[in-house]
């Protein structure tokens, strides 16, 4: 069974792509870290329950690293835009083989797992999620957010094979739908200021 962790926004500048999120939905991101392995850097927006939204980019003040960026950040262009999202999984090792083996990080205190596939891409253009395990007594990130009042009320995954992708996502949470139609992404949130969208 997975649990939604966390929806990430890709981009390929990370001061852009949180400045546009803050417009969109009227909040303020919070700093994140930097992924040393894979060269990114992140902001943080709590969403209660568990859940958060990340802003998330390749740092460009990284060490090089011998390897692809995740989250196919590699082949990344355009605006700022929903790319990808994040289920906790209770059985990590046994993930499908297209959604990459298990690597096991640490940024500061924080522990986890995560599939990543060996060439950095995302499963079915990042309809099906990446998968995380975060280690034993590890605190949720989300739980070390403040608490802007902002809750995700729905996130639609549309695909070509959104049939098929619903059938192998093993996920019950009313707040999560996949339509068919060009691959895509988009994320309703109620905020102080009204119900705004990310796409």
């Amino acid at each position: 069974m997975l649990i939604l962790d966390h929806l990430a926004v890709a981009c390929d500048d990370l001061a852009k792509g949180t400045a546009w999120v803050e417009a969109q939905l009227g909040v303020e991101m919070q700093p994140g870290g930097k992924h040393l392995r894979y060269g990114t850097h992140n902001t943080l927006l709590g969403l209660g329950d568990d859940l958060y939204l990340e802003v998330i980019a390749k740092d460009p003040d990284a060490a090089p690293y011998d390897g692809p960026a995740w989250f196919g950040l590699d082949h990344f262009s355009g605006p700022p835009r929903l790319g990808n999202w994040i289920c906790q999984s209770d059985d990590i090792v046994s993930a499908p083989e297209f959604a990459g083996a298990p690597q096991a990080l640490t940024r500061g205190d924080l522990a986890w797992q995560i599939t990543v596939p060996q060439d950095g891409s995302l499963p079915y253009g990042g309809a099906y999620p990446t998968l995380i395990a975060w280690a034993p007594g590890t605190v949720h990130p989300a739980r070390r957010l403040k608490d802007q009042g902002c809750r995700l009320v729905r996130f639609t995954i549309t695909h070509p094979e959104a049939d098929h992708l619903r059938r192998i996502v093993s996920l019950d949470d009313a707040r999560v739908q996949f339509q068919t139609g060009p691959a895509g992404f988009a994320a309703e949130f109620d905020t102080a200021q009204g119900r705004h969208s990310l796409g």
